[in-house]
C-alpha cells in the first residue's frame, strides 16, 4: 500500500471511528419507550386499551410517534399466556401492563426486573404478587378490588337493586386467582348469601368454551 494510500485509509478510518459514539448517542435518543400489554382475552385489552392511550395522551405520549405500544392476549389459555409473557420479557419492552391476576402473575413468572403495572387484581397480597399495600416490594404494582371483601356487598346490592330476589347464579372462573383466594371469594359469597336468604347456584366458567383444558392447574 502505497503512503498516499495508508494515510487515506487512516483518516477514512479515523473519521469512522469518530462517527460511531455520536451514531450511538442518536439511535439512542431516537429509542422510544416500549410498553406490553398482556391480557388473558380481546375484549379484556381492548377496554384497557382505550383508556391507557386517553391517559397517556394527556401526558403528552402519542403511540407511533414517541411511544410504542405491544399488544399481547391469551385467548384465554394459560399456556399461551406464559409464553405471550416470555416474548415481552425477550423483546426487552420497558413496562408490561398486565389486565388482571392471571396476566400479572404469568408476566411476575416471567421477569423480576421489568417493572408491572396490574390493572383489577383481587387480592395481590394472597395471590403472591406485592408484599403489602403500603410497601408492594417487587416489581409489581397497580390497582385492587379487594374481591372476597366485596362479594358480600355485591350480592347485598343486587338484592336491594331487585325487590324479592331469591336465586342468584353466579359464574366464576376456579383458575382466576390463586386457590387461596377463590377460597375465600367463594365463602365469603356463600355466607352472604346464607345471611341475606338466598339460594345460590356457583357456575365454573374456566373459558367461552368451558372447556378446563384452557387453564390447568
Amino acid at each position: 500500500m502505497s503512503a498516499l494510500r495508508r494515510r487515506h485509509f487512516i483518516t477514512l478510518l479515523g473519521s469512522a471511528a469518530a462517527a460511531w459514539p455520536l451514531a450511538a448517542r442518536a439511535q439512542q435518543a431516537s429509542k422510544i419507550p416500549r410498553i406490553g400489554m398482556l391480557s388473558p382475552g380481546p375484549y379484556e385489552l381492548a377496554a384497557t386499551l382505550d383508556a391507557f392511550q386517553q391517559a397517556v395522551r394527556e401526558l403528552g405520549y402519542t403511540e407511533g410517534q414517541n411511544i410504542a405500544i405491544e399488544r399481547r392476549y391469551g385467548d384465554w389459555k394459560l399456556d399461551r399466556l406464559r409464553s405471550l409473557a416470555a416474548e415481552l420479557v425477550a423483546s426487552n419492552v420497558d413496562l408490561i401492563v398486565a389486565r388482571s391476576t392471571t396476566a400479572a402473575r404469568v408476566a411476575k413468572e416471567a421477569t423480576d426486573t421489568i417493572p408491572i403495572v396490574a390493572i383489577a387484581m383481587a387480592d395481590p397480597i394472597e395471590d403472591g404478587l406485592v408484599a403489602s399495600l403500603a410497601r408492594p416490594g417487587g416489581n409489581v404494582t397497580g390497582t385492587t378490588f379487594l374481591g372476597p371483601e366485596l362479594v358480600a356487598k355485591r350480592l347485598q346490592l343486587l338484592r336491594d337493586v331487585i325487590p324479592g330476589l331469591s336465586r342468584v347464579a353466579a359464574l366464576w372462573h376456579p383458575r382466576a386467582y390463586s386457590e387461596r383466594t377463590m377460597a375465600g371469594i367463594l365463602k365469603e359469597v356463600e355466607a352472604a348469601a346464607q345471611t341475606l336468604g338466598l339460594q345460590l347456584h356457583l357456575v365454573p366458567a374456566v373459558a367461552p368454551t368451558n372447556s378446563p383444558a384452557h387453564f390447568p392447574r
